[in-house]
C-alpha cells in the first residue's frame, strides 16, 4: 500500500485531512483517484522522510481513503482504521510501499456517551476563545469539528505536550483512554493559555504604570526645578544633589559613582529604607573638596614670627620647619619627608602643626589615631556594611572643607594591631607620596588625591612604630623643656591664656617670678608644660573664686602664699643621696615623661648562689643583669668567689613603676663592682650606657632628657657612652653648664674613675 510519512501532527481515524499531491513523489494526479487507499506513517524525531527506514517511524499508523483530487494537486482524504505497518519499500521513484493489517478500537464508550463527551469539550472551546481577539475565527474553525478525533488531530500542534505523548494518542486502543488523553491535554492547553493570557495583561499593566510613573516624574521634576529656581531655599534633595555633583569638580570616577548612587535614590524615593544610606553618601562626597587650591607663595619670615611667637625654644625643631616650608616654596607644591614629631607629653608635637597651618594660611586638622585598632577607621567601612562611614582620614578632609590642609596624625606610636587588621599598614598608602594621590576610600569606593596634603604625625615613641611605616617619615625628636624654658613658657604663653580662659584681667592677679620657678620646680617634673599647665589652671580657679567672692581687689600670688593656691608640693623627684654605700649607683632613664634618675642597689646575703632581682625589671633589663654579672666575674674573679655561697640581691626602686630598657647596663656593672670590690660609688656621679659582653659601652637614646633629669637631681658628673658625645648638640647649653660630662668608650674607664678607696 503506498505510504506517506508524516510528522509533527497525528491522524486518527474518522478525521477529514488534506495535503499536496507533490508530497508523493513519481505519482500522476490520475493515479490518485477517488476511492484510492493510501496509508500515513509517523515519523519519529529528527527524521528525514526521503531516507526514513522501517525503524524511522512508529509502529502504528492510519489508512485513509481518497475523496478528492483537484487541478491543483490538493487531495482531501477521510481516515479509515488505524494500522499496524509491519514492512514498507522504497521504489525506484522514491515512494513507499508498506504492508500493513488493521488494527481494531476497542468500542468501551457508548455512541451517545461518547457525543456528549465530545460537545461538552467542544462547548468548552467555544467557551474559551471568546476571551481572546482571534476567538471569532476560531469558532468557525470549531464548528467543523465532528468528533473527538477531529478536535484532537486539529488542536494537536497546540497542545503542550511531547511527541511521545501526542503518539500515545494514536497508540491507546481503548476509546476511554484516547478521550482522557485528549481531554487531559486539551484542559492543560486552555488553562496555560488563560495563565499566559493574565500575565501578559498583568504585564502590559505594569509596563503601562512604569510609563505612567515616569511621566509623572518627570513633569514633577521640570515643576521642582522651577521651584528651585523660584525658591532656592527649598531645593530639594534631588537637585542639589545634582547641583553639587556638577559643581564639585570631582573626577570622572567619582562622578560617575555619585550619578549612579542619585539615580538609585531617585528610584528609592524618600520613604525607601535605603533613602537615608544613599542620602548620607553623596552629603559626603559632595562636602569633600574636589578642586586643586591655587598654591599660596610661602612667606618664611612670617612662618619664622608665627613660629616664635607660639613656641618658646625648639630652635632646631623650628629649622627643620622652616627648610620643610622652603622646599614647597621652590617647587610650589606639597613636597618633602612626612615629619614625624617624637618627645614627651607636653613637649609643643601637636600644637606646633597648628602653627605651621597659621604659617602656612591653610586648615588645620587633627586626627588622633591612639588604640585604632579596626582598618576600617583608616580606610573606612563597605557600604555593604550596615552603619558603614569613612574612615578618619577622609572624614578629616570632609572637616577641612579643602584639598590641601595640615593633616596632624597625633599619638601614630598607639596604633593597635589586632583581628580587625592593621591599621598602620593602611597609613602606608596615606602617607606614601606615590600612593596618596589615588587613595581609596572603602567607604567612597573611588579615588581622591591626598598629594596636597601636608601631613604631620606625632608619637611618644618610636618603639612600637612599625619598620615600614617609620621609613616613610623624617623623625624630629623634641627635646624635654629645662627649668628655664618653662620658666619663660609659664610666663610669657601658659599664663596669659589661663587668665584669658578665666577671664580675670592683669590687674586683679599679679604672679611673681620667683613664684612661677617654684611651681616649676616642685609641682612639676615631666618633661613637658602640660602638668605645669594644669598648676596654672588650678591657680587660676583658686584666685576666680576668690576675686568672685570680693575677698581680693588684687590678688598676688607669691612661694610663701603658694601653697595656699595649690596645696603641698605635688612632685617629689628623687635627689641623689649624702652618703655613699658600697652597691649603690645613681643610673639615668628615659620614661615618657621625660628624663628621671634611677637607683641600683645591690647586696650580697647569705645563701646558695640565687640571683633574685626585684623593682619589675622588663626583659631587657634582666639581660643587662645577666651581662653585668658575667662581665663583674670576669674583671674580679677573685672578689667573685664569695657569690658561689652567697645570694645577689639586685634591687631598683619604686617597685610598682615598670622599667626596661638596655641604658643601664653600666649602671648595674658599676654597682656591682663597687659591691664586690667593697668601694662606694660618689653619689653625685649618674650615669647611662649601655654595655656589651665584651665590655664595650654602646649608645643610647634620651640623653637631654637624661642630663636634665641629673641637674634636678642635684648629679654633679655624669658618664655617657662616647658614641652619643654629637648628641650633646640637643642638650641645652644651661644644662651642659651644671654638669661635668665624661664620654666613655670601655666599662673600665667608668670603673677606673669612679670606684672609691674606702
Amino acid at each position: 500500500m503506498l505510504t506517506i510519512p508524516i510528522y509533527d501532527t497525528i491522524l486518527l481515524p474518522d478525521v477529514t485531512f488534506y495535503f499536496k499531491k507533490e508530497v508523493i513523489e513519481g505519482w500522476e494526479i490520475d493515479e490518485l483517484s477517488v476511492g484510492t487507499e493510501i496509508a500515513f506513517a509517523l515519523l519519529r524525531d529528527d527524521t528525514d522522510p526521503k531516507t526514513a527506514t522501517l525503524a524511522d517511524i512508529y509502529p502504528i499508523g492510519v489508512v485513509a481513503k481518497i475523496e478528492s483530487v483537484d487541478n491543483e494537486g490538493n487531495v482531501k482524504v477521510r481516515t479509515k482504521d488505524r494500522i499496524n505497518i509491519i514492512d514498507f519499500d522504497r521504489d525506484s521513484d522514491g515512494n513507499v510501499d508498506a504492508v500493513v493489517d488493521v488494527r481494531p478500537e476497542i468500542a468501551d464508550l457508548k455512541t451517545d456517551e461518547l457525543n456528549d463527551k465530545f460537545e461538552k469539550l467542544k462547548n468548552k472551546f467555544l467557551k474559551f476563545v471568546q476571551n481572546y481577539q482571534w476567538g471569532l475565527w476560531a469558532r468557525g474553525f470549531i464548528l467543523q469539528w465532528k468528533n473527538i478525533n477531529e478536535l484532537a488531530c486539529s488542536m494537536v500542534g497546540y497542545f503542550s505536550i511531547s511527541w511521545e505523548e501526542k503518539y500515545e494518542i494514536v497508540e491507546v486502543d481503548r476509546l476511554s483512554e484516547r478521550y482522557e488523553l485528549i481531554e487531559h491535554a486539551a484542559y492543560s492547553f486552555m488553562e496555560l493559555a488563560d495563565v499566559a493570557e493574565g500575565a501578559e495583561l498583568e504585564q502590559q499593566q505594569r509596563n503601562e504604570n512604569i510609563y505612567r510613573e515616569d511621566a509623572i516624574k518627570k513633569q514633577i521634576e521640570i515643576l521642582q526645578r522651577e521651584l528651585d529656581e523660584m525658591h532656592p531655599e527649598n531645593i530639594s534633595d534631588v537637585r542639589r544633589f545634582e547641583k553639587n555633583i556638577e559643581e564639585s569638580g570631582m573626577n570622572e570616577t567619582a562622578k560617575k559613582e555619585a550619578l549612579k548612587v542619585l539615580g538609585r535614590m531617585k528610584q528609592e524615593g524618600q520613604d525607601g529604607h535605603e533613602y537615608g544610606m544613599l542620602y548620607d553618601y553623596l552629603d559626603f562626597v559632595t562636602s569633600l573638596s574636589w578642586k586643586q587650591e591655587e598654591f599660596v607663595p610661602i612667606d618664611l619670615e612670617k612662618a619664622e614670627v608665627v613660629l616664635d611667637k607660639e613656641h618658646y625654644g625648639l630652635k632646631k625643631v623650628k629649622e627643620r620647619i622652616i627648610q620643610q616650608l622652603a622646599v614647597m616654596a621652590l617647587n610650589k607644591k606639597q613636597s618633602g619627608s612626612i615629619l614625624l614629631f617624637v618627645g614627651a607629653p607636653g613637649t609643643g608635637k601637636t600644637s606646633i602643626g597648628q602653627s605651621i597651618a597659621d604659617a602656612l594660611g591653610r586648615k588645620y586638622v587633627r586626627i588622633s589615631l591612639g588604640g585604632v585598632r579596626d582598618e576600617a577607621e583608616i580606610r573606612g567601612h563597605r557600604r555593604t556594611y550596615i552603619g558603614a562611614m569613612p574612615g578618619r582620614i577622609m572624614e578629616g578632609m570632609k572637616r577641612s572643607t579643602v584639598s590641601n590642609p595640615v593633616m596632624v596624625l597625633d599619638e601614630v606610636d598607639k596604633l593597635v594591631r589586632d583581628y580587625g587588621g592593621d591599621p598602620s599598614s593602611a597609613l602606608l598608602e596615606v602617607l606614601d607620596p606615590e600612593q596618596n594621590s589615588t587613595f581609596t576610600d572603602h567607604y567612597m569606593n573611588v579615588p581622591y588625591d591626598l598629594s596636597n596634603v601636608l601631613f604631620v604625625c606625632t608619637a611618644n615613641s618610636t618603639d612600637t612604630i612599625p619598620e615600614p611605616l617609620l621609613n616613610r617619615m623624617e623623625i624630629i625628636e623634641f627635646p624635654g623643656y629645662t627649668a628655664t624654658e618653662k620658666f619663660y613658657i609659664a610666663k610669657k604663653h601658659l599664663i596669659p591664656k589661663s587668665m584669658k580662659a578665666a577671664g580675670i584681667k592683669r590687674k586683679n592677679l599679679n604672679i611673681t617670678d620667683t613664684a612661677i620657678k617654684k611651681i616649676v620646680a616642685d609641682y612639676t617634673m615631666e618633661s613637658g608644660v602640660r602638668g605645669l599647665k594644669k598648676q596654672i589652671d588650678t591657680l587660676m580657679r583658686y584666685a576666680a573664686v576668690q576675686l568672685v567672692k570680693g575677698n581680693n581687689e588684687k590678688i598676688s600670688v607669691k612661694p610663701a602664699n603658694l601653697k595656699e593656691y595649690l596645696g603641698r608640693r605635688a612632685m617629689n623627684h628623687d635627689i641623689i643621696d649624702k652618703k655613699s654605700v658600697p652597691g649603690v649607683v645613681t643610673g639615668l632613664a628615659w620614661t615618657m615623661a621625660g628624663g628621671e634618675i634611677l637607683f641600683i642597689e645591690t647586696k650580697l646575703v647569705k645563701g646558695n648562689g640565687k640571683t633574685v632581682i626585684t623593682g619589675q625589671l622588663g626583659d631587657v633589663m634582666k639581660e643587662s643583669v645577666e651581662i653585668a654579672i658575667s662581665l663583674v666575674k670576669d674583671l674580679y674573679p677573685k672578689e667573685t668567689e664569695c657569690m658561689k655561697e652567697m645570694d645577689l640581691h639586685i634591687h631598683v626602686p619604686e617597685g610598682a613603676v615598670p622599667k626596661d630598657g638596655p641604658s643601664a647596663g653600666i649602671t648595674l656593672i658599676t654597682a656591682l663592682s663597687s659591691l664586690v670590690t667593697g668601694r662606694s660609688v660618689n653619689p653625685s656621679i649618674a650615669m647611662t650606657g649601655e654595655i656589651s659582653l665584651r665590655g664595650n659601652v654602646m649608645p643610647i637614646g634620651g640623653l637631654p632628657e637624661k642630663l636634665m633629669a641629673a641637674v634636678r637631681a642635684g648629679v654633679k658628673t655624669v658618664f655617657i657612652p662616647e658614641k652619643n658625645v654629637d648628641d650633646l648638640e640637643d642638650v641645652a647649653e644651661e644644662v651642659k653648664k651644671e654638669l661635668k660630662i665624661v664620654p666613655v668608650k670601655k666599662i673600665k674607664d667608668v670603673l677606673s674613675q669612679v670606684l672609691m678607696e674606702d
